[in-house]
């Protein structure tokens, strides 16, 4: 949708902030801009709507140049959402989200459902916000009609310049969960310029990474941290971010692989040997195709030997479970309501691939800190 093609931006002192930028933007995609200071993301941002026009290249939308559009035209039809929220103070919130859908020509009325629907859409009651102005509004409240100002032409581009840095880390959070929420929903095109790596990994579906006005690397959260192809890309997200970030971890990683199962056919007392043999306090059941149907514990066994023929008349639902796709994030929230103190994992088919437990929960996150203490004494 967005395609920058050898686009460069040199200012009037020589100085080079961009450099021949060539990349795309797909619709519907939320693509985060990231890098150090003066690394050139905010300025390839605001080419876009040519609040900072670009030297040399060309930039598309749907195939049409930039230049070729009225600036005010092109400005109406892209959202813009920055970190000083820029909410005009003696407006009330209602004309402050006006102000883009009254320059195009709207009906009254229809711009007076528009800032109804927009408020909910962004989790603040119009009856009550409409009429206030914006020192009546807390920061993240501010940012929040700041982000509906921008929707409200319903543009098919948003351009978000480090719209949460300026709050408190809660409501940073909270807004961050908001604008994915968002997305999902509208799939409006962003771009979203920051300079946090959290932030980027949490908010893109994909990101660039730039130094110097060049991007050294685009692409996925999950590509970025396996395989970073430039060596400030590794050392900018971290070696470690993908430990810090459990979202961002495949269950597979953290997951064991030899997992002691039986059938559900088994009599208690050979179930029993098994365990002690093993040095176990539960047993996953499988049927004869490895699909997963329950889980039994040592406790049960003992408790109705000689009650039961096979274990299966005693066995117990084998939940919670998880989708072999799902993340390590997933099973650090399952865990704790988990009554085996185990997660099995399954592919799409229901047959078991491994098993989370506490322990490979905690070795797979504590890895990270015996590896940077090993680093820290070769060095």
């Amino acid at each position: 949708m967005i395609k920058f093609e050898s686009v460069s931006k040199v200012y009037d002192s020589g100085f080079q902030a961009v450099k021949s930028l060539s990349f795309e933007i797909q619709e519907g995609e939320l693509l985060v801009l990231i890098g150090p200071s003066g690394s050139g993301k905010s300025t390839t941002m605001k080419m876009i709507n040519r609040i900072n026009p670009h030297s040399s290249g060309r930039i598309t939308i749907n195939g049409k140049d930039i230049t070729s559009y009225n600036v005010a035209e092109l400005r109406r039809n892209i959202g813009y959402v920055i970190q000083q929220i820029g909410l005009f103070p003696h407006y009330t919130i209602e004309k402050n989200i006006s102000i883009v859908p009254q320059l195009k020509g709207w009906d009254k009325q229809d711009i007076k459902s528009r800032v109804k629907e927009l408020l909910e859409l962004v989790g603040l009651d119009p009856v009550i916000h409409a009429t206030r102005y914006p020192k009546e509004l807390s920061g993240g409240q501010q940012q929040r009609v700041g982000i509906a100002r921008a929707l409200a032409a319903n543009p098919d581009i948003i351009l978000m310049d480090e719209p949460f840095s300026a709050l408190d880390p809660l409501t940073r959070e909270q807004l961050q969960g908001e604008l994915i929420t968002l997305h999902k929903k509208l799939k409006k095109t962003i771009v979203f310029v920051t300079h946090d790596i959290d932030e980027a990994l949490k908010m893109g579906d994909r990101i660039a990474i730039m130094k110097d006005g060049d991007i050294l690397q685009i692409d996925t959260p999950e590509k970025l941290l396996h395989e970073p192809t430039h060596g400030f890309v590794e050392d900018f997200i971290g070696k470690h971010r993908i430990t810090q970030n459990p979202e961002l971890m495949p269950v597979t990683e953290i997951m064991a692989e030899s997992i002691v199962t039986s059938s559900p056919q088994k009599s208690p007392e050979r179930a029993i040997s098994l365990i002690r043999q093993r040095k176990i306090t539960n047993l996953i059941i499988q049927d004869t195709d490895g699909r997963l149907i329950g889980i039994v514990s040592a406790y049960d066994l003992l408790k109705k030997l000689g009650t039961v023929k096979t274990i299966d008349e005693i066995m117990q639902p084998a939940e919670p479970y998880l989708l072999n796709t799902a993340t390590a994030k997933d099973a650090i929230v399952l865990i704790d309501v988990a009554p085996f103190g185990m997660i099995p994992i399954v592919d799409k088919d229901h047959k078991l691939v491994g098993l989370v437990t506490r322990g490979s929960l905690l070795s797979a996150l504590s890895s990270q800190w015996i590896e940077t203490e090993e680093e820290d004494q070769d060095e």
